[in-house]
């Protein structure tokens, strides 16, 4: 009797996708370099172009490092990397590298401090022959002042 793997996988990845894709993910591209806009007076930064806005998932991975980057007549900087995966159903995109990854809802009972955090993809999204769902590393970006 033969298993039919790929019937499995298509009947389990809606179960997965249910029980682990509870919140609001959105991909985008950066828009770019701020533009002068001569009505205004003002630079503005151009619209993000969106590739996916769905169900999706990001967690922690690992512990953060520190790595020390040395510039000549600076003090040393530490930058940290941060080890983060965003989960989005199969059917969404493949992000490239430096995608934009928002969350931009969460569930109920979920932590909301994680609304409008944002994550910059490392490599393209994870593929395989026996996915049920999509895998995508991330490192955060670092947050100024008083944002969350």
């Amino acid at each position: 009797m033969a298993i039919d793997l790929a019937r499995i996988l298509a009947n389990v990845a809606p179960t997965v996708e249910g029980m682990l894709l509870l919140d609001t993910v959105r991909f985008a591209t950066p828009g770019g370099p701020p533009v002068f806009n001569p009505d205004t007076g003002q630079y503005e930064a151009p619209e993000d172009a969106v590739l996916y806005e769905g169900p999706g998932a990001v967690q922690s991975g690992s512990a953060s490092s520190v790595a020390s980057i040395p510039v000549a007549g600076q003090p040393w900087t530490n930058e940290t990397a941060s080890n983060y995966r965003a989960y989005t159903p199969l059917a969404a995109p493949i992000a490239a590298r430096d995608t934009i990854v928002t969350v931009v809802s969460v569930h109920q009972g979920g932590d909301q401090t994680l609304v409008g955090r944002q994550w910059r993809a490392n490599d393209p999204s994870q593929g395989g022959t026996l996915g049920v769902i999509r895998v995508t590393s991330l490192d955060q970006i670092q947050q100024s002042g008083g944002e969350a």
